[in-house]
């Protein structure tokens, strides 16, 4: 097993215990803490900069350290092949994946997504870090809404997952880019949401 610290190995096994959707029990993140934010070109900043991304964001709302693990382009599988090199460099306290969205517009099997998000459930596991899966949106005939499949894998899996409402920012012209990215303020938002989401799981002091 890869685990980095006691103290990391036991706060991934109290999330094994909860059940899914249910606070962790684990204190809050302190202050100063790592956090690894796993993902595409969502979490790199692409439509802003990577100053304006939503890790940048998050960062100075919890006073966490968040390294933007963001690669434009990203699939599932891509993403979370790169996080075991990403936590032996980075020792996160916690990771944020927020991968999928580049399989949906390529039109890619679910299974697709569910096998590379399985890949980053079981590294995380294997390093002892608590691991957080953030729902992508899909494009329906009502517009963008989170793709079931995110709830469904987390629920097997047993692992916490969050909305972090993008369906509905890309909804707003003044928050986007374009089709599927964010701005700046858009991004803001988007961190906002996390935060909020965080602070309900347990990782983040109310």
């Amino acid at each position: 097993m890869r685990s980095f610290a006691i103290a990391g190995s036991a706060a991934f096994a109290a999330l094994l215990v909860a059940g899914c959707g249910d606070p962790p029990r684990i204190a809050p993140l302190p202050g100063g803490a790592t956090v690894l934010a796993l993902g595409d070109s969502l979490t790199y900043g692409t439509g802003a900069t990577p100053e304006a991304s939503y890790p940048a964001h998050l960062a100075a709302t919890t006073g966490w350290n968040v390294v933007n693990g963001g690669i434009p382009g990203d699939t599932a599988q891509q993403g979370c092949d790169r996080l075991p090199p990403l936590v032996a460099r980075h020792r996160p306290a916690l990771v944020l994946v927020f991968l999928g969205g580049n399989d949906i517009l390529r039109q890619r099997p679910a299974s697709a997504v569910t096998e590379g998000l399985a890949a980053c459930v079981r590294s995380a596991k294997e390093d002892g870090v608590p691991l957080v899966l953030m729902a992508v949106p899909t494009f329906g005939i009502t517009g963008f809404a989170d793709a079931p499949l995110f709830a469904s894998f987390a629920e097997a899996r047993k692992v916490p997952w969050l909305s972090p409402g993008l369906g509905k920012l890309l909804r707003d012209d003044a928050l986007r880019a374009d089709a599927i990215h964010l701005n700046a303020d858009g991004y803001r938002a988007l961190a906002t949401n996390v935060a909020h989401e965080l602070r309900r799981l347990g990782f983040l002091a109310r």
